[in-house]
C-alpha cells in the first residue's frame, strides 16, 4: 500500500513522521505503509530470535524490525523480520540516534523476512535483488504458505538458492552449527 505518490529522498524518510507508530519503508522514492503483522509471522520471528540467542549470537547483534538502507532505482529502506549484525555492523551502529544500517555501513550477516500474504512478489524478487546489491551473506525466506524456507547465500557476487521443506535440516554457510528443519521454523513439529 502505498501512503503518498511523492518522491522521497532518503533523507526525507530519516526525517519523516507522520504523528502515528505505523511502520513504513521506502520502496524507490515511495513510502510504503507496512501491514499489520500476522500472529504466525510473528511467532516465526521470535522462535528465529530465540533459536539464534541460544546459539551464542549476543544479544547486539540480533535485531527485529531494524531498518536497513538498499539499493534500487533510488535508495530504498526496507524493514526485514529480523537481522543478524556482523561484529563491524554493531560497532558501526554505536551511538547512533535511530535504528538504521545506512549504505555506507557494514551489510548484516543475516537477513530473515516471514511471507505474508500478498507480498511474496516483494520478497522473493525484489527485496533479493536489492540484498544481493547489498553483499548480504545470507537471506532466508521463510514462507508459511508455502511450507518452504529458501536460503539465498552470497558466492562470488550472486545468489545461490537453496529450498528446503518439511524434516530437511537446513543448511547455511554463516551458522555451521544449526540443528533445525522447515517443520520446527513453522512450529508444525
Amino acid at each position: 500500500m502505498t501512503a503518498t505518490s511523492a518522491k522521497m529522498t532518503l533523507a526525507e524518510f530519516i526525517d519523516y513522521d507522520d504523528g502515528t507508530d505505523r511502520l513504513y519503508e521506502l520502496e524507490n522514492g515511495e513510502l510504503i505503509l507496512m501491514p499489520s503483522e500476522s500472529e504466525i509471522n510473528r511467532r516465526i520471528a521470535m522462535f528465529l530470535l530465540i533459536y539464534f540467542s541460544q546459539l551464542g549470537i549476543p544479544p547486539q547483534r540480533l535485531t527485529m524490525k531494524m531498518e536497513l538502507a538498499v539499493s534500487g532505482s533510488r535508495v530504498s529502506v526496507r524493514v526485514p523480520d529480523l537481522m543478524v549484525l556482523s561484529k563491524e555492523l554493531e560497532i558501526a551502529l554505536e551511538g547512533a540516534t535511530r535504528s538504521i544500517v545506512m549504505m555506507e555501513m557494514p551489510p548484516p550477516l543475516l537477513v530473515v523476512e516471514v511471507v505474508s500474504p500478498n507480498q511474496e512478489k516483494r520478497d522473493y524478487r525484489y527485496k533479493r535483488t536489492e540484498y544481493a546489491a547489498r553483499g548480504i551473506a545470507e537471506y532466508w525466506i521463510v514462507d508459511p504458505m508455502l511450507q518452504q524456507v529458501t536460503i539465498l547465500e552470497w558466492v562470488e557476487g550472486l545468489y545461490e538458492e537453496k529450498v528446503y521443506t518439511g524434516n530437511d535440516a537446513i543448511a547455511s554457510s554463516v551458522f555451521e552449527n544449526l540443528d533445525l528443519t522447515v517443520d520446527r521454523i513453522l512450529q508444525e513439529k
